[in-house]
């Protein structure tokens, strides 16, 4: 029995484990190189036709601390773990053109592994609709298995894409509309987790034809300033901008946001996302509603993989595999939301005094 094997948005993955859209899957060699190495699936970075140029400086860093020098920074320093991850990258400046070829040898090469090409247009006028249409249509004609939609990148240089369109609800009906309507594949879509209104909007979403909610992608936020130096620990001519934080730091985060909708959504599929570093913390994104899980900052970091991962996917795959086994589990279905009726409203923890009216005086 092959416990690892699961079925999400009616795809068949050799395991549940794919590696996020971000550097790892940003060409040809590496998505190779991350099928040989055992990921179950990939998701391209983001393919999009309007021009892109990233900064010129370093698009990602590495932010780290100690116990014996407790301050998190990118600075090396001995005895140091994994704190985060920042970049402030954009999305894949390779042309569509480039990639088509690419992803149909992929998949020819693999075809049992899973490939899930990120997507991004403009929203406001029919013109960015076809280029969703047009995107998502040229991406699944060479072969990929489904489209994910990304409403989700916190540093966008154009305030009709990314993050900057997510909260509204309109626009995302109308894309996942355009896309739906060109395309018969699962469409997922990868919400930004910096709104108030994220249930929401994953519920119009499922709604309008989603087949998944992808999340988290990083958090917006912004690099340390050393205080010696008086620089950012990364700037271009002393400026920075808005990047995103993800790895370790925004586990905590993530899950919950993974607990909300699938709370409130619970006959909705979710990719998690968000410092995935082995076992336990793929573990807590199951046991609150994620059916999938999408790893990045892990496989970046790990010396000597390509930053793909070569070691942390084996890790995954033979931690999962004995836990499943050990516990008796045939695969993670038997264990994904099992957390949820755990999390209640605070009011409805017992008190010391075993009665609490919910910070409301109780009525006379």
């Amino acid at each position: 029995m092959d416990r690892l094997a699961t079925t999400f948005t009616g795809l068949n993955f050799v395991n549940p484990f794919i590696l996020a859209s971000a550097p790892p899957t940003e060409s040809k060699r590496k998505i190779l190189k991350a099928f040989e190495a055992g990921w179950g699936g990939v998701v391209t970075k983001t393919i999009g036709l309007h021009p892109v140029e990233n900064v010129a400086g370093p698009k990602t860093i590495y932010q780290r601390t100690s116990d014996i020098k407790p301050y998190v920074s990118r600075m090396k320093r001995a005895d140091t773990v994994s704190h985060s991850s920042w970049n402030w990258e954009l999305i894949s400046d390779q042309a569509l053109e480039i990639w088509l070829p690419d992803l149909e040898e992929i998949k020819k090469t693999y075809p049992d592994r899973i490939v899930i090409a990120s997507i991004m247009a403009g929203a406001g006028n029919d013109e960015e609709m076809k280029n969703w249409q047009k995107l998502a249509s040229a991406c699944v004609s060479v072969g990929c298995d489904a489209i994910e939609l990304n409403m989700s990148c916190p540093h966008m240089d154009r305030k009709d894409m990314g993050a900057n369109i997510a909260n509204d609800e309109d626009i995302i009906k109308d894309i996942l509309k355009a896309v739906t309507s060109a395309v018969d594949v699962p469409i997922w879509v990868k919400l930004t987790p910096s709104t108030s209104k994220l249930v929401d909007a994953a519920k119009v979403a499922y709604n309008a034809g989603g087949a998944s909610i992808s999340l988290c992608n990083t958090f917006p936020s912004l690099p340390l300033m050393d205080p010696e130096t008086m620089k950012f620990e990364v700037e271009v001519d002393g400026l920075v901008t808005s990047g995103g934080l993800g790895g370790l730091a925004i586990l905590h985060q993530a899950l919950q946001r993974v607990s909300d909708i699938s709370k409130a959504c619970p006959d909705g599929a979710i990719s998690g996302i968000g410092g995935i570093r082995g076992f336990r913390e793929a573990f807590n994104f199951i046991v609150h509603g994620a059916g999938n899980l999408q790893v990045c900052t892990a496989a970046m970091e790990e010396k000597g993989s390509g930053g793909v991962g070569i070691k942390l996917i084996q890790e995954l795959k033979d931690d999962l595999a004995e836990y499943l086994e050990r516990k008796g589990h045939s695969s993670i279905e038997e264990l994904r939301g099992i957390a949820s009726d755990r999390i209640v409203e605070h009011a409805q923890v017992r008190r010391k005094s075993g009665a609490y009216n919910g910070g409301y005086a109780k009525a006379s």
